[in-house]
């Protein structure tokens, strides 16, 4: 496919996706499922201009003047892959498939800086607030941030292959050690058309050597410091990625219990503790089997359910969906969860609460209401932890009282992350 048939492309799916209110991802599948001629090339170009397009969708519009799918294609190709005016126009030239140019004039005359605030950072008005409760005056710096494309992460399963080994054995990819996170391999995010590679796909994976991890959810593990011959729980584990991580940790000595009531979302774990060579993960569906734990356990995780705030860079278009009615249901279930999972933490052990939002509502106000509720429970200053882990000279998180951090893409180059550790009264 040449450029205009992909442009076209985009702008179809970006159609649907506005239209049926649907996930991008289940979009773009139907889209390739629907046009098979379309080559693996042709689908990931495809794909960028989908994704660039949703996590800069504000800002795209107003400098065109044009909220349509087609300005918003445009912009992506003149702001982000670097074209201009008359390079795609003769790039487009003689192209059937080409949709008509839309009037370019306002990426001349308007400046980003005379636009409201909200769409300097591509969200949501109603979010600004919280976003300043946040991060103060780096709120605009932190939002933009999360409109970028995100890195390919992966964590060394250390029970098979060292860090070093795993790098050499993804070498052509581009694979380098990641900056924080102490068994964390990066792969650098493509620009315009390039794709990220498969790396599922390569024999070290299928060996066991290596998980898809962001390095933000590698680093929230590694401070949870299981312990050889600890008994723990991942209590909303959903698909193992931090169980695994969990029980490398602990070099399969002691005990990991991972439980989710969404067996769905449970289901791909069995596979991957397989591949991963783990032999202590327990793996639970039903909440009745963690009753024989109750306050026995040294440390409890919470993976709370969360608006996912902190994955817009993945997950763009959750961005434009999300509502306040969306944050008070997931308050609940995370107090749900919290209170749930409190009573299997021993005398002098942790409850460690995690979501994938950076929203103050979520995190820190969840953890006074928690601990207001449950007196036996107290933040522990996390911050020592970080630089005893990571090292002084790392990158530093969001952490303004040093009881809890927030991790970002401006400032750990990660996910958005919050942790929060709180120690039980002995």
């Amino acid at each position: 496919m040449r450029l205009g048939g992909r442009m076209a492309a985009a702008i179809e799916v970006l159609t649907d996706v506005e239209n049926r209110r649907r996930p991008v991802a289940d979009a773009l599948k139907d889209w390739g499922l629907s046009h098979r001629f379309a080559g693996s090339g042709d689908r990931a170009a495809i794909g960028n201009l989908v994704y660039d397009a949703l996590r800069m969708r504000l800002s795209h519009a107003w400098l065109m003047q044009d909220d349509s799918e087609t300005a918003l294609v445009h912009a992506v190709l003149l702001r982000q892959w670097g074209y201009t005016p008359e390079t795609l126009s003769a790039e487009l030239q003689d192209d059937k498939f080409a949709p008509a140019l839309p009037d370019f004039s306002g990426l001349a005359t308007r400046s980003l800086e005379d636009a409201p605030p909200n769409v300097q950072a591509d969200i949501p008005d109603w979010l600004v607030a919280s976003f300043e409760r946040c991060f103060g005056d780096r709120w605009l710096i932190e939002a933009q941030a999360m409109a970028g494309r995100p890195t390919l992460d992966l964590r060394a399963n250390t029970l098979k292959a060292s860090r070093d080994k795993v790098v050499k054995a993804l070498d052509r990819s581009g694979a380098r050690p990641t900056t924080i996170a102490r068994h964390g391999v990066r792969i650098p995010a493509g620009e315009g058309a390039s794709r990220l590679p498969n790396v599922t796909a390569e024999l070290s994976f299928q060996k066991g050597w290596f998980e898809v991890q962001d390095e933000g959810s590698q680093i929230v593990a590694d401070l949870v410091q299981p312990a050889e011959g600890q008994q723990v729980l991942d209590y909303c584990a959903g698909g193992g990625g931090k169980t695994l991580a969990l029980s490398a940790a602990m070099n399969n000595k002691g005990q990991v219990h991972a439980y989710d009531a969404d067996r769905k979302r449970l289901a791909p774990i069995i596979e991957r503790l397989r591949r991963a060579g783990t032999r202590n993960v327990q793996v639970h569906d039903d909440a009745r089997d963690l009753t024989t734990f109750e306050n026995r356990l040294d440390a409890v995780l919470v993976d709370a359910p969360c608006t996912g705030t902190g994955t817009w860079r993945r997950r763009p278009d959750t961005k434009w969906r999300l509502t306040p009615k969306n944050i008070e249901e997931r308050q609940e279930q995370q107090l749900d969860a919290l209170t749930s999972a409190a009573r299997y933490v021993r005398p002098g052990g942790a409850l460690i609460y995690v979501t994938c939002s950076v929203l103050p509502e979520e995190n820190d106000q969840q953890i006074a209401r928690f601990c207001s509720d449950n007196p036996s429970f107290s933040p522990v200053p996390v911050m020592p932890v970080w630089k005893t882990l990571f090292g002084a000279d790392a990158p530093k998180p969001h952490a303004p009282d040093g009881r809890s951090l927030t991790l970002s893409p401006a400032l750990t180059g990660t996910d958005g992350f919050f942790f929060c550790r709180m120690q039980k009264s002995a």
